[in-house]
């Protein structure tokens, strides 16, 4: 991954929101799954945390007619995003829990897991919108806000990052592009993230702010 797209998921993370255009409804409704293909041989799968890489067209499904295609996106890459916080509509957060990479799914989303009943004009989804969509899972990682990653960043084990300790873990992230950036830059990262996570304002990010997306614990 380049820096930009590691820069995009990390400042992303450290103040995560819901997907563009989603509201939030409350629903008894289910979002289905269909497995379409699951490869013999699977030793992860995707988690609450984890960073995803995966195709996927959208279909409202009603009619069939396609409203998203990512492979007609940035020149046909797959995308990037973290699984469980709001990278997504809430249907495809669910839909995609426990995939293998290579697995293929079919997935029917109910209005309350997509656009709601306001839609997304932008997106050319109407109000009320049950979506379809057929999701192919290229590979599953170790997100940004895992436990693995607190840990690392967390070099005197006290349970809290300070300032001095995100900065040296982004100055080492930085040194990775061709091209690093200067230091008013990543002065300015730093600060972001501290006045998006920093939520008490004592100067340290707790494992609550820093939201740990997997099961173990600290």
């Amino acid at each position: 991954m380049n820096l930009l797209f590691r820069l995009a998921v990390l400042l992303s993370l450290w103040g995560c929101s819901d997907a563009q255009g989603q509201t939030k409804e409350e629903s008894t409704e289910e979002v289905k799954i269909e497995v379409l293909h699951r490869p013999e041989n699977c030793s992860k799968t995707s988690r609450k945390g984890d960073l995803l890489n995966a195709h996927y067209d959208g279909y409202l499904a009603k009619d069939g007619s396609k409203f998203y295609c990512s492979r007609t996106q940035d020149e046909g890459h797959p995308k990037w995003f973290v699984l469980g916080v709001g990278h997504v509509i809430k249907g495809l957060d669910i839909a995609m829990m426990d995939m293998c990479p290579g697995e293929k799914r079919k997935v029917i989303i109910p209005p309350s897991f997509a656009y709601g009943k306001e839609g997304y004009a932008e997106g050319k989804i109407p109000p009320n919108a049950t979506l379809m969509f057929e999701i192919e899972l290229y590979a599953v990682t170790k997100g940004p806000r895992s436990i693995e990653t607190f840990k690392q960043i967390d070099t005197d084990n006290d349970r809290q990052l300070s300032r001095a300790e995100i900065e040296l873990y982004l100055q080492k992230d930085f040194e990775k592009d061709a091209n690093p950036r200067d230091r008013s830059y990543q002065k300015a990262v730093l600060e972001d993230i501290f006045k998006k996570n920093d939520h008490n304002g004592d100067g340290f990010i707790s494992p609550k702010e820093y939201n740990v997306h997997q099961h173990d614990e600290l």
